[in-house]
């Protein structure tokens, strides 16, 4: 149910004589959930709405016809309810967090309207027969979704829910009915991974191009597991045999279907894929094929600089800058500094890879970094060298609010560092946003 909150002037819902405070209960019959029934309703020409009146509580069924692009002119009180997860899966980084952190970050969602609008994966194993039609009908597609095995009794054992074995139907009925879907495999050594992983594969590809891609990730683990399931944590050699498994896999359909987190090419040693492995990047915030986009759009930044510049360019005053970046990280941004070193008469960059404290030296990720670890790595570094900024990476705060992990303001890290005359600064805008922060002038203090 959908309560208006307004009716803009001159629009078809005014012409309906809706009103402030009436209630939208149904389109075309169909229970209205959520806003996703009004966006797919308001691109169609002609349907009902059936409507409760908000001073009366009569309800009444309205006919609508209007043009297909013409805007419904309605707004309505945010829907902040979550479907959570009903898992208890075996690997849950939810599960890892220690006490004291924002709310948000214990939340377990597991909402499918969350994994259209925002591209967060969910299991299913929630999801009604009713919710099923319902995306069916809307077409909510594309959809992001943790399979992490087609195995039902793999499945059920790593979710540790016995509905988890219905994933090989849902798979099916939404693919009949067009629905693209991105999926997902957390590995956990011994499980899914392997000859499981490999058969995964296959059986999702038969869908192919409505499950679209199919990433697979290492176990997120942290220190804090005492009482957990054991789950191994994985070394070169493991993530060698696991990035060659999928280099067959994919030689075998002949499409790069099968996606490695960039976190295998790091602990095996290998070179990234190129940017044209990932195609439109759709699971770049899965930590998949993040590295190789920042180093094209660094390489890039860099080639259009000293061409533009006729070579290198050129600080009117001379500055050391420090990148902060996490432990898995080091070695490309070592490069990137190099490059920019090259590029920049007078410009000198450092890098300082802090270990995560916080959560633990396997936690290795720069957007997993908490302020607290950030400002005791920077404070023990500009104690022993000079430095003019700090580069800091916008992954490591909250979306819109300048917030890390464990609670820590920008504003606290900023004041706490002033002893040592350095100005931070956020990049917010991938490798070009790094070269346009390196190669620009001294900040005035």
């Amino acid at each position: 149910m959908l309560k208006i909150t307004k009716v803009k002037r001159n629009s078809v819902a005014k012409d309906l004589g809706l009103e402030v405070g009436d209630e939208i209960v149904a389109f075309d019959g169909y229970p209205c959930e959520d806003e996703l029934d009004y966006l797919y309703y308001a691109d169609k020409e002609s349907f009902t709405i059936t409507v409760r009146d908000g001073r009366t509580g009569e309800q009444v069924t309205v006919e609508v016809e209007k043009d297909e692009d013409e805007d419904m002119g309605l707004e309505f009180v945010k829907n902040t309810t979550l479907k959570t997860c009903r898992n208890n899966c075996v690997f849950c980084f939810v599960d890892q967090m220690p006490e004291g952190m924002r709310e948000s970050l214990y939340v377990k969602d597991d909402d499918y309207n969350m994994s259209f609008t925002c591209g967060n994966f969910v299991t299913l194993t929630n999801l009604s027969e009713e919710g099923l039609q319902r995306i069916i009908r809307l077409h909510l597609s594309p959809l992001y979704i943790s399979v992490h095995t087609m195995n039902e009794e793999s499945r059920c054992k790593l979710l540790r829910n016995r509905f988890a074995g219905r994933i090989r139907d849902q798979i099916h009925r939404l693919a009949a009915a067009g629905i693209e879907m991105h999926c997902q495999a957390v590995i956990v050594p011994g499980i899914n991974d392997g000859e499981e992983l490999a058969n995964t594969a296959r059986e999702l590809f038969l869908y192919y191009p409505y499950v679209r891609d199919l990433a697979f990730v290492p176990t997120g683990l942290t220190k804090f597991r005492d009482g957990l399931t054991p789950i191994p944590d994985v070394d070169g050699e493991y993530s060698a045999n696991i990035l060659d498994l999928a280099d067959r896999l994919n030689a075998e359909f002949k499409v790069n279907f099968l996606l490695p987190a960039d976190e295998y090419f790091v602990k095996a040693g290998r070179q990234f894929k190129p940017v044209e492995f990932y195609g439109e990047f759709e699971q770049i915030e899965n930590g998949i094929g993040m590295t190789s986009l920042f180093l094209s759009e660094t390489e890039a930044a860099f080639r259009k600089l000293t061409k533009k510049k006729g070579g290198r360019v050129a600080l009117k005053q001379p500055k050391r800058s420090v990148i902060v970046c996490g432990v898995s990280a080091a070695k490309v941004m070592q490069g990137v500094a190099k490059s920019a070193e090259t590029a920049v008469d007078g410009l000198a960059v450092d890098v300082l890879a802090v270990e995560n404290e916080f959560f633990g030296h396997t936690v290795t990720c720069t957007g997993l970094l908490t302020g607290k670890d950030m400002l005791a790595a920077l404070q023990k570094y500009l104690s022993e060298n000079k430095a003019d900024e700090v580069l800091l990476a916008g992954n490591t705060m909250k979306e819109f609010e300048d917030v890390f992990l464990c609670g820590m303001t920008l504003t606290e890290l900023e004041t706490a560092l002033t002893p040592y005359g350095v100005t931070v600064r956020v990049n917010r805008d991938g490798g070009e946003g790094l070269v346009k922060i390196l190669r620009s002038e001294k900040a005035e203090k």
